[in-house]
Formats: structure tokens, sequence, C-alpha cells
């Protein structure tokens, strides 16, 4: 498995990348799935930025590919129609 791998690829990111980061902070996984030699992961931090990691391992190449996320908007749809959105969060 390569979770705690992929963990520590999105620590050492964060701690490259914001280097005013607090000495202690949590990355977790949301989601993941493995495709034959493949995996792919999606990861968020305890900071509450919005910022989700997606991390890509091709097993062929033993190359990780890591792309980041802002979520810009959060809308409840109720009801099941699409085209009312309520609650902007």
């Amino acid at each position: 498995m390569k979770d705690l791998e992929a963990i520590d690829i999105v620590c050492n990111y964060i701690r490259k990348s914001l280097p005013d980061c607090p000495q202690t902070f949590s990355v977790y996984i949301c989601w993941t799935a493995k495709i034959l030699q493949n995996w792919k992961y999606v990861l968020r931090s305890s900071f509450e930025d919005g910022v989700m990691y997606e991390l890509t391992y091709n097993g062929d190449k033993n190359e990780w590919y890591l792309d980041t996320y802002k979520k810009i908007s959060n809308f409840i749809i109720e009801g099941g129609d699409k085209n009312e959105l309520s609650d902007v969060r």
C-alpha cells in the first residue's frame, strides 16, 4: 500500500511551499483507488485553507504526480432541482 508514502509526499510539499507553516499539522486521505499497478489519492491537510491534493502513482514508471486544488464554493441543491442553489458556503 502506498498510503504512508502519499501522506509523506503531501507533507513535504506543504513544508516546502509554506515555509511559515506550523511544525505540527496533519494530512489525511479523503479518497483512494487502485487500478492495476496505479494508485489515485485525494488528500487534505488540517489547515482550513480549502486546498485539496490529488496524488497519482504511475506504477509503470514508478512516478508520482501531484496536483493541488482550492475549493471555491459549496452549494446545497435541494429536492433534485439543479437550477436552485441555496446556502452558498
